[in-house]
């Protein structure tokens, strides 16, 4: 048997050298999705690949426009490319199609609708409807095509929390819902006069479900979120039965006792076999905004300790705000009227990380062996604790965390060294929140007012201070200065 040639990495033209499609695309392959576990070329990210010369251009097609990790896989397979021989410019196009749950029944009652997430609770008053209104729009903002179902039916508040004055229009049969900073909106809040209440039966709430399914021209849409009426009742079961979803998003407030409810919206989702696309901690913190000063009213840290120990996604923290309620009280929700401010980044983030595990589902990301927390707290304002899966705990100080900042801000990514020197980080310095990139990294927002960091679980475990995993770094540094003095 003759083995086959390989594919040259590079070709001649003339007295030039020119680097092959098959070059690129190997550099490339050594980038990996952190959320699902391969690298960009065998998922298909890599479209319309040219080479002219000393240049190369292709376009990444991610699998969402809200990718929290858009820009840095943007940066690294610049990075990659350029460190091949002959190449000077790199042109890359970023994209997204989002991709869709793959079944019969959703084909024949919305084809054109590719996701279907409802965000339920197991009481009323965690905030629900404003966490689902801002949801919805912060992943329009970024460039999803967004529609949002309120079945609360007992409190329709969305048209309230959206400013929408308008009332639906029909045309060919159906229900053409009214747009909203860029969302698509229905609700019995439309049809049900001031002053008046909906009293009815299950029956009834099962065919407005269907309605509001079949009946409304919700056109193409990346993501149908569907915010719940609390509890475990009627409504949930029509739609549980009537489509497939893709995933729940349950919202619940810091303290132990909301949590022993929203445990009970978890297990019905469960039961009714609707993966648990993860959890929300709602008014999780206040900081006054004159002082500064953070007041833990109800708590922190439940959700995340609740979604830890029950390997669940926590998709973040949203906290205690005053501009939150104005802002949806007067129609505007907080994402749209103040985007830049504390809350409404909090609100980014957990759109990223929702919008990332439905990517993980629909083209089944797996889980790996890599370090996992189980549990991460603050024992003190300047310090952080994490509680690994097997076992492990590490404690560190606010100020090692902040050094070790991965980010290309802190750190030159082609020669490795920090572009600023140790003194100039204060050792006062402390993380002011936690949040979640996906299932892979812990993002900081520090004190200092640096936030662009992305902490892998892999590097937060190397970066361990306790003797058991400081000995075997000091005994290789140890072993590498060696060699290299011989």
């Amino acid at each position: 048997m003759v083995a086959a040639c390989p594919l040259p990495s590079k070709v001649w033209e003339g007295e030039r050298e020119m680097v092959t499609e098959q070059a690129v695309l190997g550099a490339l392959a050594t980038i990996t999705d952190p959320d699902l576990h391969r690298d960009i070329v065998s998922l298909g990210f890599i479209k319309g690949l040219r080479i002219d010369g000393e240049q190369v251009a292709f376009t990444i097609e991610l699998t969402t426009p809200a990718c929290p990790v858009r820009e840095q896989m943007q940066e690294d397979a610049r990075r990659v490319v350029l460190s091949l021989p002959g190449i000077k410019d790199v042109a890359i196009t970023m994209t997204s199609r989002v991709r869709a749950t793959q079944s019969e029944e959703k084909e024949k009652l919305l084809p054109l609708v590719k996701n279907i997430v409802p965000i339920g609770s197991g009481k009323g008053g965690v905030g629900k409807s404003t966490v689902s209104a801002n949801l919805a729009i912060a992943l329009a903002k970024l460039g999803a095509r967004v529609g949002l179902m309120d079945a609360d039916v007992y409190g329709p508040t969305i048209p309230i929390l959206m400013g929408a004055n308008i009332p639906p229009s029909s045309g060919a049969g159906k229900i053409v819902p009214p747009v909203h900073y860029g969302v698509k909106i229905i609700s019995m809040g439309f049809f049900v006069p001031k002053g008046e209440a909906v009293i009815w039966r299950g029956p009834m709430l099962a065919k407005m479900v269907d309605q509001f399914i079949g009946g409304v021209d919700w056109g193409e849409l990346d993501y149908l979120l569907v915010d719940l009426p609390p509890g475990t009742g009627d409504v949930q079961l029509s739609l549980c039965q009537k489509i497939p979803l893709t995933g729940a998003a349950i919202v619940s407030t810091p303290q132990d006792l909301a949590f022993q409810v929203a445990e009970k919206a978890i297990l019905m989702f469960k039961k009714l076999r609707v993966p648990i696309l993860g959890l929300v901690e709602n008014m999780s913190g206040f900081e006054c905004r004159h002082c500064g000063e953070r007041e833990e009213i109800f708590g922190s840290g439940g959700a995340r300790r609740h979604a830890m120990a029950n390997d669940l996604p926590f998709l973040g923290e949203i906290p205690l705000s005053t501009d939150i309620r104005t802002s949806s009280d007067g129609g505007r929700p907080i994402v749209w009227s103040m985007p830049d401010s504390p809350s409404a980044r909090a609100f980014f983030r957990v759109a990223e990380n929702l919008a990332a595990g439905v990517s993980i589902l629909n083209l089944g990301g797996v889980a790996t062996d890599r370090p996992e927390p189980a549990e991460m707290t603050q024992p003190s304002p300047r310090e952080v604790r994490i509680v690994w899966k097997d076992g492990h705990q590490s404690v560190y100080t606010g100020y090692a965390l902040r050094f070790a900042c991965p980010c290309a801000g802190c750190v030159d990514e082609l020669s490795g060294i920090r572009r600023f020197r140790e003194e100039s980080i204060s050792t006062d310095v402390h993380p002011l929140a936690m949040d979640p990139t996906g299932r892979y990294a812990i993002r900081f927002d520090w004190s200092d007012g640096h936030s662009h960091g992305i902490y892998t679980y892999e590097y937060l475990r190397a970066l361990c201070p306790c003797p058991i995993c400081t000995e075997p770094r000091q005994t290789h540094e140890q072993r590498t200065t060696t060699v290299q003095h011989a």
